[in-house]
């Protein structure tokens, strides 16, 4: 034969295996529709038998994927726990069981006694704040909230809290205790040491990006690098921003002249913003980028460290 004519005959072949496979699924899948169908004329107890035995056809089907659940109860932990109950028992009084607030304290700590306040005396907590955690042995926990008075200092307490081992629920396992605050961390010290002088086109340029950043004073994004999204602070919370002092890592960002395209440098600029009711010293790191002959913007973020001293540069 030759091979003009064996080519087609393959050809053909192959079509017709292929008919014969889809033919087969086309069957497999009819087959236990078929079963169904002829029980549900037939009663509920065959359309049962008939789901249960029925084939199940996956060979289309992609391998399954688990999905993740996590659990808010499981993913919050005890603190917020703790500030509901500290700031519900810090707001009783054994003389007042009935108030919604002394329910509360009593429902999640039955065994724990309610506060007694003198006569008169009125309680003006404003807030009751988790301030550190830790899991001791055994699953239960230790919780440290700062609770702050309108006419008293901050007053610490720590409450111990017994958890389940999967961490979806609490309970108030005694009265809370009060403690002295913690004690203050020192700063790291801060890597920008070169300082920028004022007037100069990196000192204006992060002044008109604020203006537009934090008063509305024009388009953010005409002071962003290529590509950079930076939206507004809306509504605008501030009428005036002055750059107080600018520090940098990079010797480049203090000189006069803006240097070749591509150059990074960082910078922690130390801000006062003003509005109708004060003054606000702010604080921000930018990267920046230069690109023909200017600074644009190419991240804005908190700083880990703010270099000391103030006033201008």
């Amino acid at each position: 034969m030759s091979p003009g004519k064996q080519a087609p005959e393959g050809q053909a072949a192959a079509v017709v295996a292929a008919g014969a496979r889809l033919e087969a699924m086309r069957r497999r899948v009819c087959l236990p529709r078929l079963v169904v169908w002829t029980a549900i004329a037939a009663g509920p107890i065959a359309l049962a038998v008939a789901i249960a035995s029925a084939p199940t056809v996956v060979e289309a089907a992609g391998p399954a994927k688990p999905t993740a659940v996590r659990t808010a109860s499981g993913a919050a932990g005890p603190v917020g726990y703790a500030q509901l109950f500290v700031g519900a028992w810090l707001r009783s009084s054994a003389g007042e069981e009935t108030s919604w607030q002394a329910r509360l304290a009593q429902s999640m700590a039955p065994n724990v006694a309610l506060p007694e306040r003198a006569p008169g005396a009125q309680v003006r907590l404003q807030s009751v704040t988790a301030v550190r955690s830790a899991q001791r042995q055994g699953g239960g926990w230790s919780v440290t909230v700062a609770a702050q008075y309108a006419d008293a200092p901050v007053r610490y307490y720590v409450l111990p809290v017994a958890a389940d081992p999967a961490g979806r629920s609490f309970a108030v396992a005694g009265a809370p205790s009060a403690v002295a605050g913690p004690a203050r961390a020192p700063v790291p010290a801060s890597p920008y040491s070169v300082p920028v002088p004022s007037g100069g086109d990196l000192t204006v340029g992060i002044g008109e990006f604020f203006a537009a950043y934090l008063t509305g004073a024009g388009e953010v994004g005409r002071y962003l690098a290529p590509g950079v999204q930076l939206p507004a602070v809306v509504p605008a919370p501030y009428t005036a921003v002055t750059v107080q002092q600018l520090v940098t890592v990079q010797d480049v960002a203090a000189a006069e002249r803006v240097p070749s395209d591509d150059t990074t440098v960082r910078v922690c600029a130390q801000v006062e913003a003003r509005n109708a009711v004060g003054r606000w010293p702010l604080a921000y790191e930018l990267t920046l980028k230069a690109r023909s002959g200017r600074w644009e913007v190419a991240t804005l973020e908190t700083p880990t460290a703010v270099p000391g001293g103030g006033g201008g540069s």
